[in-house]
C-alpha cells in the first residue's frame, strides 16, 4: 500500500511587517530620558536649597533677620564701632547685582555693600590657621585683611584679631553642600550651618592656641553690617559665609566665643 505524505503550502497572503530601525526607538524615548535628566538634575541641585530653607522656617530661633544681634544691656560692657564700621544708609540694589552688572563675591569686599571697606591695622601677623574638627577642616590658612576667597580665608581687616576682647570676623566661601571640600577655599564654608551649638573651632594665631565654642548661628541680609560691629565686653568670633549654600541671598553667621581654660 502506498504511503501518503501531508505537507503544508506555503502561505500567500502574509503581511510582512518592516523590522524596526533602532534609531527610531531612540528617538521615541529621547523625550523621557531628557525629562528624568532634568528632574534629576534640578532634585540635586535644588534639594539641598530648598532643605536649608526648610529648617530655618521650622527652627525660627536660627533665622533673625529683623534683629541679629541681641541688645547689650546696660549692665554689661559697652561696646564701639570702628568708624570705618559704620553703617551706612542700606543699598538699593539687588543683592549681588549693582547697576545690573554681576558682583564678584570671590571678593570679600563684595559681601556687605554697606559696609566701608576694610582697615589693616600695623601687625607682624599676616596670616594664622585655622581649624573645625566637626567639618574636616585642619590648619586652614586665614589672611588678615586679604580679599580673595578663593585663596584663604580672609580677617575682616579692623576686627578682633584671635584672643581680643571683641568679635574676629573671618569670612569664607561656600558652594553647594555636596560639592564640600575642606581643603578647597571654593567650598571650605559649604556645611558651615550645619554645626552645632558646643563644637569647637581652634586657632593657632602666633604660636598661641585658642579654642573658641560654638554658641549660636543665625543670617542676615547683605544690608546689614551689624556683624561687624564690635562689642568688647568678650572675647567672640564670627564666621560668615553665602546662604542657602550655593547661593548669595544671605549672609550665614555661625557665632562662636572662647572657651574657658580648665
Amino acid at each position: 500500500m502506498a504511503g501518503y505524505q501531508y505537507i503544508k503550502g506555503s502561505p500567500t497572503n502574509v503581511i510582512v511587517k518592516p523590522r524596526q530601525k533602532r534609531s527610531g526607538q531612540i528617538m521615541r524615548g529621547l523625550p523621557y530620558f531628557l525629562m528624568l535628566t532634568g528632574i534629576v538634575l534640578l532634585t540635586y541641585v535644588g534639594y539641598p536649597i530648598a532643605a536649608h530653607e526648610w529648617v530655618n522656617v521650622v527652627r525660627p530661633k536660627k533665622l533673625k533677620l529683623a534683629r541679629p544681634i541681641p541688645e547689650i544691656s546696660p549692665t554689661q560692657d559697652s561696646f564701639e564701632v570702628p568708624k570705618t564700621l559704620a553703617k551706612k544708609p542700606a543699598s538699593t540694589s539687588v543683592p549681588g547685582v549693582v547697576f545690573g552688572e554681576q558682583v564678584d563675591l570671590t571678593r570679600v569686599n563684595s559681601w556687605f555693600p554697606a559696609a566701608s571697606p576694610q582697615r589693616l591695622l600695623p601687625s607682624k601677623v599676616t596670616h594664622y590657621n585655622f581649624s573645625i574638627p566637626a567639618l574636616g577642616i585642619d590648619q586652614a590658612i586665614v589672611t588678615i585683611g586679604g580679599e580673595d576667597l578663593m585663596e584663604s580665608l580672609v580677617h575682616y581687616a579692623g576686627t578682633a584679631l584671635p584672643g581680643e576682647y571683641g568679635n574676629a570676623v573671618i569670612f569664607g566661601h561656600s558652594v553647594l553642600p555636596q560639592f564640600f571640600n575642606p581643603d578647597n577655599y571654593k567650598t571650605i564654608f559649604s556645611t558651615l550651618p550645619t554645626l552645632e551649638s558646643g563644637e569647637e573651632i581652634i586657632i593657632d594665631f602666633d604660636g598661641v592656641e585658642f579654642v573658641y565654642r560654638v554658641e549660636r548661628y543665625y543670617e542676615v541680609a547683605p544690608e546689614q553690617v551689624d556683624v561687624l560691629q564690635q562689642r568688647y565686653n568678650r572675647h567672640c568670633l564670627r564666621l560668615v559665609t553665602c546662604v542657602p549654600p550655593g547661593t548669595y541671598l544671605r549672609r550665614g553667621i555661625v557665632e562662636a566665643c572662647l572657651a574657658e581654660k580648665e
